[in-house]
C-alpha cells in the first residue's frame, strides 16, 4: 500500500469515515509504528506508550472527519498524538510535582547551562544512549525536552500548551539537557 498516493490515503480515510473494520484496520497499520515511537518520547516504558497509542487512535477515529486534506495526514495524527501525550502527563499528579518553577536567579544558571551546553558534543554518543537518557528524565523535563528539540516548539507555545510559565519552560529544557549529559558522560 503506497500512503504516498494521495488517492489510497483517501480511501484509506473515506472507508474509516463510513465504519469499515478493514479499512481501520489498515491504517491503523499504515501508522502504528511512526506514532509509537511519538508515544516513546512521552511516556516512561513501552506498555504506557501503547495505552497512550490506542487512545491516540481512538481520538484520532473520531476527528478523522474534521480532516480537511490541507497538509500532511501523518502530520496532522502526528500532532493529535502530541497534544494526546499533553493531555495524560498533565493528568498525572507527578508532573506537577516535578515541574520547576520560574526563579529570578535561575536566568544566569540557563544562560550558563546553554554556554556549555554547546561546547558539549554529543555527536560522540550513540542514537540508543541518547534516546535511553531522555527516557531516564522526568516527566516534566522530557516534556518540555521533547516539545522544544522535537516537535519545535517555542517557550511560548510549550508555556499556553502546559499552563506554565515561559520561564518555567525555559528552566525545565535548561535543567534536561544538564541531566541528559550527565547521564550520557557517566561511565
Amino acid at each position: 500500500m503506497d500512503l504516498n498516493r494521495p488517492e489510497v490515503l483517501e480511501e484509506l480515510i473515506e472507508g474509516c469515515l463510513r465504519n469499515e473494520r478493514k479499512y481501520q484496520e489498515l491504517l491503523h497499520k499504515a501508522f502504528y509504528s511512526k506514532m509509537l515511537v511519538v508515544c516513546m518520547r512521552y511516556t516512561r516504558d513501552r506498555a504506557e506508550a501503547e495505552d497512550l497509542l490506542h487512545d491516540g487512535f481512538i481520538k484520532m477515529y473520531q476527528k478523522l472527519k474534521h480532516f480537511n486534506y490541507q497538509g500532511s495526514f501523518e502530520g496532522w495524527l502526528r500532532r493529535l498524538m502530541v497534544n494526546n501525550a499533553i493531555d495524560y502527563i498533565r493528568r498525572k499528579r507527578e508532573f506537577a510535582t516535578d515541574l520547576d518553577v520560574e526563579h529570578p536567579h535561575l536566568v544566569q544558571q540557563m544562560d550558563d547551562t546553554d554556554e556549555d551546553m554547546e561546547q558539549f558534543d554529543i555527536n560522540q554518543f550513540k542514537a540508543q544512549q541518547i534516546i535511553d537518557a531522555i527516557q531516564k528524565l522526568t516527566p516534566a523535563y522530557k516534556m518540555v525536552f521533547n516539545l522544544y528539540v522535537v516537535e519545535e516548539l517555542s517557550h511560548k507555545e510549550i508555556a499556553d500548551r502546559l499552563g506554565i510559565s515561559i520561564g518555567t519552560s525555559k528552566s525545565n529544557l535548561s535543567k534536561a539537557k544538564v541531566k541528559i549529559r550527565e547521564m550520557l558522560e557517566k561511565p
